[in-house]
């Protein structure tokens, strides 16, 4: 009876206990450094971050222009380290990104499509192929016709979740 008891008892308690940070699961496309998708757990903190633009590159370039935010993989980048900071500001960090949203303007100088090999190289500096493989977000990129600042190529938004007794 009294084994009966604790194992109730422990059966309760794994019941009730808030679920781990491990519990948000990702599905991963072993050929591509996304998550297919991403299922975060009822009870997980989420963090919502509004899209980013890119810092100014290069002071000197005329304002308006595309110097002077620099190409995409130069605003990727700096729209990246913007996204590291604004997370770390809340105590997330990039691995409990679950979703990523990237809109790219057409780059003039590559005949007006979207530079996706550009955002590629900024990616993988935070997302290697194998480095964060578990902690891959599920992402969409999609072009876009313009954005609010003139000469921007990149604004990336993305929604972070933990467990909630991180």
């Amino acid at each position: 009876m009294k084994m009966l008891t604790l194992f109730t008892a422990m059966l309760c308690a794994a019941a009730t206990a808030p679920a781990s940070a491990h519990d948000i699961i990702r599905h991963a496309n072993p050929n591509v450094p996304i998550a297919s998708s991403v299922l975060v757990p009822e009870g997980a903190e989420l963090l919502f971050v509004s899209g980013m633009l890119a810092d100014v590159a290069d002071t000197a370039a005329p304002a308006g222009s595309f110097e002077r935010l620099g190409d995409t993989a130069t605003q990727a980048k700096s729209v990246l380290d913007k996204i590291v900071k604004e997370l770390a500001a809340s105590g997330f960090t990039m691995a409990d990104v679950v979703k990523m949203n990237v809109y790219l303007v057409g780059d003039p100088r590559k005949g007006g499509t979207m530079d996706f090999a550009g955002l590629m190289k900024a990616y993988l500096q935070t997302y290697g192929i194998r480095a964060l493989e578990k902690n891959l977000p599920a992402r969409t990129t999609v072009q876009v016709a313009g954005l609010p600042v003139p000469g921007a190529l990149v604004e990336i938004e993305v929604v972070a979740a933990r467990h909630a007794a991180h």
